[in-house]
């Protein structure tokens, strides 16, 4: 099994939109890539501090996919690649 992290960083004068993320983004790429075989499961976490007291978050949110091997998420994603990455201007702006 692997597991794929995608990482927002959080950025000085960035926007992420949780909310958008997790109720219509999210929702839409477990439809499409869960239909793969080889899909094991999804988690997404918000980042909520740094290493230091006080200090922000490097990773505003990341998602962490797990599927058999490299081969079946590369099968899965490629074929909506386009409309997942499209849709990101929905909830992410100046990354």
């Amino acid at each position: 099994m692997i597991k794929v992290s995608i990482l927002y960083p959080n950025v000085a004068n960035g926007r992420f939109d949780f909310d958008y993320y997790t109720s219509k983004h999210m929702p839409r790429s477990i439809e499409l890539l869960s239909s793969h075989p080889g899909f094991r499961g999804v988690t997404v976490e918000r980042g909520i501090g740094g290493g230091g007291p006080n200090s922000p978050p490097k990773y505003i949110a990341g998602c962490f996919y797990a599927f058999d091997s490299s081969e079946s998420f590369v099968a899965a994603f490629v074929p909506h690649a386009d409309e997942l990455q499209a849709d990101m201007q929905r909830y992410r702006e100046n990354a």
